[in-house]
């Protein structure tokens, strides 16, 4: 008798603490646990010690409620312009409620990597090769505002998709290499056009310039020396108004003198010839000696003083020139 009851009493503890232990549970930081009676949901116990009801209720779920990764795997996709590429990606996300996440969808990894596959295949599609390469933000912002929206029912919060790798085809590859090498080429060509275009423009300007220059010097000069010829004539017709007023006066020394200047004249620009050593005179250009004394008898005249005879000139020889002064 002694002995069943020591056993029932040990049977009694054991039962008692297995209770206990079934009540109470420890959840750690980071996750939450969902609570079932008789197994439907009840509510959610939080990060630290909880407390349920032995026997009548249960943990359900686990879930992690951190920011979690999930790769995307590597998949075929045409793009607008039937070109097939490789892509490949990376989720961020994280769970909101738990209760959601657990009961709203089966295998919640599987349902988020299929989605975002989905849409990927969806939003590459409507793209052309080109845009697919150079826009990946604009990729990545398509995804994570459909996948978000799609995912907020199952109660999670996708906070980042990236697109990890676009790989075109070997021959693809290929002629874009070769295109890309033209574009420069071409870009080239044009800078170096450009350059001679412009510099031949620049060369244009500067003969113009100088034309320009050289036609305002040219006419400078035409006009300073229309004006010098202007001003000699303006003396010369003075100095012929003069001697013809002399000449009306009946002064005919003073046509001795404006032909002897003029004579005068000549003769200086002959001896400053650089290639004349000898000059010869004509026999009749003795007859400045005559013009020579009508300016000195002009001269006298003018001072009121008369005008001396000019000197019996020596006997010459036959067939000498013949001076006489009138």
């Amino acid at each position: 008798m002694e002995d069943s009851m020591s056993i029932f009493v040990v049977i009694l503890i054991g039962f008692v603490v297995i209770t206990l232990f079934k009540g109470v549970r420890s959840v750690p930081q980071g996750f939450e646990y969902t609570v079932e009676r008789f197994g439907r949901y009840t509510h959610t116990l939080p990060p630290g010690l909880g407390f349920i009801i032995p026997w009548v209720d249960a943990i359900g779920r686990k879930m992690n409620m951190m920011e979690q990764v999930l790769d995307v795997p590597s998949q075929d996709v045409i793009t607008r312009d039937n070109a097939v590429v490789k892509v490949d990606g990376v989720v961020f996300y994280q769970v909101l409620d738990a209760a959601k996440a657990a009961y709203e969808v089966a295998q919640l990894e599987i349902a988020i990597l299929n989605l975002t596959m989905t849409n990927i295949r969806t939003v590459l599609g409507s793209m052309d090769l080109d845009e697919s390469l150079s826009k990946r933000d604009e990729i990545n912002a398509k995804l994570l505002t459909v996948v978000d929206e799609a995912t907020h029912p199952w109660g999670l919060k996708v906070n980042r998709i990236e697109i990890k790798d676009i790989q075109p085809p070997r021959d693809l590859v290929d002629s874009m290499a070769r295109q890309m090498k033209a574009e420069r080429e071409k870009r080239a060509n044009i800078l170096d056009a450009e350059g001679h275009r412009a510099a031949e423009i620049l060369r244009a300007e500067g003969e113009k310039q100088a034309a320009i220059l050289e036609a305002e010097g040219r006419r400078e000069a035409a006009y300073r020396d229309a004006e010098a010829r202007e001003r000699l004539a303006e003396a010369e017709a003075k100095a012929t108004t003069m001697v013809s007023q002399a000449i009306a006066m009946g002064d005919v020394q003073a046509v001795n003198y404006f032909v002897a200047q003029k004579y005068v004249e000549a003769m200086k620009e002959f001896a400053r010839s650089p290639n004349q050593k000898t000059l010869l005179l004509p026999m009749e250009s003795t007859g400045i000696l005559g013009a020579l004394a009508g300016i000195a008898e002009l001269a006298q005249a003018n001072r009121g003083e008369a005008a001396p005879k000019a000197p019996t000139p020596p006997p010459r020889p036959a067939g000498a020139a013949n001076f006489r002064v009138e």
